[in-house]
């Protein structure tokens, strides 16, 4: 057996000069853009983004010809077209007014590289004085008015077709709202939908009846009413009567006291309509029995009554009382005991007058 006798190798390092900071490269040379140094170019740029503020605005018109002209005759067909139009004049009226000004500032308004110092919180006068006249500088580059070419010349197009545009773009918004703000105030409407008493659960939008032994463990039907299309004002009605359906293990739904009756075999059906602003209520967890509102995440847990369990809601889903009848199809057994969709003024005295 041979040992060997283990030796520390050691390397030394030799002090180096680091060097105490870096030299400042500066501010790289400026680059003129074409627009800075070509009149035509200039002038072209000028147009591309007048023709931008032009499409804003006749996107402002589309919106506007298609809210008043559009022939709503209670048709799905029909509603789809007047928001396809209102939609797209939208979408060009803030679309136009927003590429607008980022090709103005990309191509015309100043863009040299600026270096400031750092200094005292309070800039001197001398330095707020220059502030003020960098703000003055930049207006008069963005084309309010600026030297340029050899003459002084006033954007008159880009600010008129800028003015135009940001002062009629609000109409495509405003006016639907203000053209429908006398429209009929009856709100015990809101009391009272299409469900009564025998009246079959259908499917959205087939109309179709539903079976008991249709719906299984976990399913969800979105439905209607059997008679909804039989409404002359149908539209307006679906948006109160649409329903969940779903089904649960009977052993997973606590039953809410005197609701004994109100569903079957785990079978249950509860309003659409989100209590907080009236959103469309879908998206279904079948592990944690949860339904949660898109718009503003409200959950509401339909294991114990569809009350709120997260979110700015403040009231449960109303539920429909649902039975079978003799034929085997989902049945109403009457109309929801509340109004349903968000709380509104004089709802409470509603409930109270029908009560007594």
């Amino acid at each position: 057996m041979t040992h060997h006798d283990d030796t520390s190798l050691t390397t030394e390092v030799e002090d180096t000069d680091v060097p105490a900071g870096f030299t400042d490269p500066g501010v790289a040379d400026h680059e003129p853009r074409q627009a800075d140094v070509d009149p035509k170019a200039d002038r072209r740029a000028e147009w591309q983004v007048a023709a931008m503020f032009g499409i804003s605005i006749i996107g402002t018109v589309i919106a506007l010809v298609g809210y008043f002209t559009s022939d709503l005759d209670g048709s799905v067909a029909s509603v789809r077209s007047a928001n396809l139009w209102i939609g797209l004049g939208i979408a060009l009226a803030m679309a136009g007014i927003g590429f607008g000004a980022i090709h103005w500032a990309r191509t015309m308004m100043r863009d040299h590289e600026m270096v400031e110092e750092r200094h005292e919180l309070r800039s001197s006068d001398e330095t707020r004085a220059a502030a003020i006249q960098n703000l003055k500088d930049g207006a008069a580059d963005s084309g309010l008015g600026v030297e340029k070419f050899g003459g002084v010349r006033r954007r008159g197009l880009l600010k008129g077709s800028l003015i135009t545009a940001l002062a009629i773009a609000p109409l495509s918004l405003l006016v639907p709202q203000i053209a429908n703000m006398g429209g009929d105030w009856d709100i015990s409407k809101f009391a009272h939908t299409l469900w009564t008493r025998g009246t079959r659960l259908a499917r959205d939008p087939e109309g179709t009846p539903i079976k008991a032994s249709d719906v299984t463990i976990g399913s969800v039907f979105h439905v209607i009413p059997e008679n909804l299309y039989e409404s002359e004002h149908w539209i307006e009605e679906k948006a109160k009567a649409v329903v969940l359906l779903l089904r649960l293990k009977p052993e997973d739904l606590n039953i809410q006291p005197g609701r004994e009756d109100w569903s079957f075999d785990g079978i249950i059906a509860y309003s659409k309509i989100c209590t907080h602003v009236g959103c469309p209520v879908a998206l279904y967890e079948q592990q944690t029995h949860h339904l949660l509102c898109p718009c503003h995440q409200s959950t509401f847990d339909v294991a114990n009554g569809a009350r709120v369990v997260f979110g700015p809601a403040k009231r449960p889903l109303p539920q429909l009382p649902i039975a079978v009848d003799d034929e085997g199809y989902i049945v109403a057994q009457d109309d929801f005991a509340e109004p349903v969709g968000p709380s509104y003024w004089e709802r409470l005295t509603h409930i109270e007058n029908e009560e007594a």
